[in-house]
């Protein structure tokens, strides 16, 4: 969806207001919806009522949009209850959460159950997801608040024991134990972080075990997976790390089909356990076990280590109670890690960052994280085979500073994880949005320009081949990759594969050294205008007819009572239009009335007084100006057509004197190109004027010289209504 450039610009300002407040902490989540589970509480309690959450209701559109929407008959006999109407006695956790709690329903989020299977098995991090002390008991108020990390914050939400069912029985996630209902409620709490329930139908287990624990995902193909996956996998477990797997399935119609062998494609799986075990019959003989858990908490793999093969006679008693072996159709079940390499296609391992897991001594992550957004028209340059636009996509500064303690091979070499994530693709299925195909290439900073915060210009990318990048593009919510390159400065330039795609997203960046990235911000200034050079005696012809223009139509309006040769607004465009439609060198339909208010505005020297005329002195000055824009102007009119394109911009304002940051490159590419993201003449000109107008009142107001003012609001007003 487009941004409104004041509602996007508002939004990310309030944001960075928040964080800076401390807000998006794991101490301080952020309320979700404003919604504070505290004070929500105590006002049920003392009113005896059981909450009713109306940011997330009991009705189709908290159900979904499409196959569980208002035209869907699977809807229609959905009845919403508290728990209470289900069964007796419920309970929100019964004997401590497990992962035969988690079976799934009839919505497609197996990608989810399978992280919050392997959330179970970590207590501190289940718990700080599902928070303690909730009950359907003491302090029973119908209402429940879960944790998530959200796009680089971590927000608590709130919501209502009300849960869809159909015959009394729960229509999506339950527990094997019929009056236990925390991952039920944990579920919805995810389904209104993004919008419905439907919203969770199909993904990545990646994406939800990020969801839970703020930590890095990384991937491995089995057909690629390195010599030492079980050695990375064991070490995966011993770091409380959280893991998945899955099959492929080459044809959609097949997804989530049995195999043979009881394994299930297209399917989600959670990884429980890695182990080595010696088998008593044979001696020096040793297994590698994976333990794999299918989120349907049924259907399992029927193999040799499945629930009653004859492999577990080879191991001892005690080997059996090490890896609790039992023969129960609870979707669990052991396979040997060779089998394991042979059935699945790859696994997602979510490593933990420090605000993950304190005692972590193993990895101390390093993380820098950073927001952008991709604009069209603007920032959105899409990837490499795009050479003009690509140069515009938001740039990010990175700083390896510490090689690693252990170099391989003797090489001098810094280890970091980059993962670019996009953001609410999820939330906006409903608007017919699915995932941009997306990746980032890294490049070296030449050391002459080390320091330097200035963008980089389209004739680096030209020159210079990238020094790594994401392995590909891909429609993914987020490409991560593990490199190892040199110390020293280098950019990273994240972007869609096509231009044109407009979103949100954040770059993370991880390593164990002591390693920076920010985004390349330049420092808002302008340069001191140029004067009116002096006059020299001669005026070419087209300043003769300028000024013939000028004093026949301010002469006119003199005559008719003026006090002297001024003109308005109206007028300014008479005479500006006059001329410009003999200029041959430069197309356009000349500028429009609006246009020249703002002309006005800046060189009406009262301007608070707001005189809105301007003398012939004045217009001296502002046709000088006007002169300037044009040479700069057609220098990027390439094909001659009277506009320039809107990605241009950024150098075209930068060769008017003005420097600016991305958002604000951003926020005019919104304001002033048209829907083929082109830039006329006029607009050119009024956004100039704009910009010099705004920077001549922000230094009179800026007493201090220390680049910031006070306003009231009416001095706001006055400012922003006549600039």
């Amino acid at each position: 969806m487009p941004y409104t450039p004041f509602g996007f610009f508002c939004d990310r300002l309030i944001r960075e207001r928040e964080r800076r407040d401390g807000e998006g902490s794991l101490s301080k989540p952020i309320h979700f919806s404003g919604q504070d589970y505290n004070t929500l509480k105590q006002e049920y309690l003392q009113k005896k009522a059981l909450f009713e959450d109306e940011s997330f209701p009991p009705t189709v559109d908290s159900l979904g949009f499409k196959d569980l929407g208002h035209k869907s008959n699977k809807v229609k006999n959905i009845v919403w209850k508290r728990p209470k109407e289900i069964c007796d006695n419920p309970q929100f956790i019964v004997g401590g959460a497990s992962r035969t709690d988690i079976c799934q329903g009839d919505l497609g989020d197996c990608w989810m159950l399978a992280a919050i299977a392997s959330l179970t098995l970590n207590d501190k991090l289940l718990h700080r997801i599902v928070p303690q002390e909730q009950s359907f008991s003491e302090g029973y108020a119908g209402i429940f608040h879960f944790q998530f990390w959200h796009y680089g914050d971590w927000v608590d939400v709130v919501v209502d024991d009300r849960i869809p069912t159909f015959n009394n029985q729960l229509v999506f996630t339950k527990s094997a134990e019929r009056n236990e209902f925390w991952s039920a409620l944990l579920e919805k709490a995810y389904a209104k972080l993004h919008g419905s329930y439907e919203a969770l139908k199909g993904g990545n287990t990646a994406e939800a075990m990020e969801d839970f624990t703020g930590g890095v995902t990384e991937f491995y193909e089995m057909t690629e997976a390195p010599k030492e996956l079980y050695k990375i996998m064991k070490k995966a477990v011993e770091r409380g790390s959280l893991m998945g797997c899955s099959i492929d399935s080459l044809v959609p119609a097949r997804f989530e089909t049995r195999t043979t062998t009881g394994l299930v494609k297209g399917h989600a799986y959670s990884v429980t356990a890695v182990e080595e075990c010696k088998q008593s019959q044979q001696k020096e003989s040793k297994v590698r076990l994976v333990r794999l858990r299918n989120p349907w908490g049924q259907v399992e793999w029927n193999g040799p280590w499945s629930d009653n093969s004859k492999e577990w006679e080879t191991l001892s008693k005690g080997e059996k109670e090490k890896l609790q072996h039992q023969n129960a159709e609870d979707g669990e079940f052991w396979m040997s890690f060779e089998d394991f390499k042979k059935n699945y296609t790859k696994i997602e391992i979510c490593n933990l960052t420090p605000d993950a897991l304190e005692e972590d001594k193993l990895h101390k992550w390093t993380v820098s994280v950073n927001e952008g957004s991709w604009v069209r028209g603007c920032s959105a340059g899409g990837c490499r085979n795009y050479p003009d636009t690509f140069w515009t996509n938001p740039q990010y500064r990175l700083r390896l500073l510490e090689e690693d303690d252990e170099a391989e091979d003797g090489e001098v070499a810094c280890t970091f994880v980059v993962a670019l994530m996009q953001k609410n693709r999820r939330k906006e299925r409903k608007l017919g949005e699915n995932l941009f195909t997306i990746g980032f290439s890294i490049y070296e900073v030449p050391k002459e320009m080390h320091g330097n915060k200035q963008h980089m210009q389209k004739e680096f990318f030209m020159s210079s081949t990238s020094k790594a990048r994401s392995r590909a593009y891909i429609n993914l919510r987020e490409v991560t990759q593990r490199f190892r390159l040199s110390p020293g400065e280098y950019v990273i330039v994240p972007s869609t594969y096509e231009p044109h795609k407009e979103g949100e997203f954040i770059l993370r960046v991880f390593s164990e050294k002591r390693n920076t990235s920010e985004e390349i911000e330049n420092r808002i200034e302008a340069d001191h205008p140029v004067p009116a050079p002096a006059s020299t005696g001669e005026e070419s012809e087209e300043d003769q007819q300028f000024l013939s223009v000028f004093q026949q139509i301010a002469g006119d309006v003199s005559s008719a009572g003026g006090s002297q040769m001024e003109v308005s607004a109206n007028e300014l465009k008479d005479v500006l239009n006059k001329v410009l439609s003999k200029d041959k060198d430069i197309q356009t339909e000349g500028f429009s009335r609006e246009s020249c208010r703002s002309m006005i505005a800046l060189m009406d020297v009262s301007f608070m007084d707001g005189k809105g005329r301007i003398n012939i002195q004045e217009f001296r000055h502002l046709w000088n100006k006007i002169k300037q824009w044009q040479g700069i102007f057609q220098r990027y009119d390439f094909d001659h057509t009277g506009t320039i394109s809107s990605y241009e911009m950024r150098n075209t304002i930068n060769d008017a004197g003005f420097r600016l940051n991305n958002q604000l490159y951003d926020i005019i590419t919104m304001r002033y190109a048209n829907e083929n993201m082109n830039v006329d003449f006029d607009s050119f000109v009024s956004c100039l004027v704009r910009l010099e107008g705004m920077f001549r009142a922000f230094q009179a107001f800026d007493q201090c010289g220390d680049g910031n003012i006070i306003l009231n609001v009416l001095e706001w007003l006055q400012l922003t209504m006549y600039a």
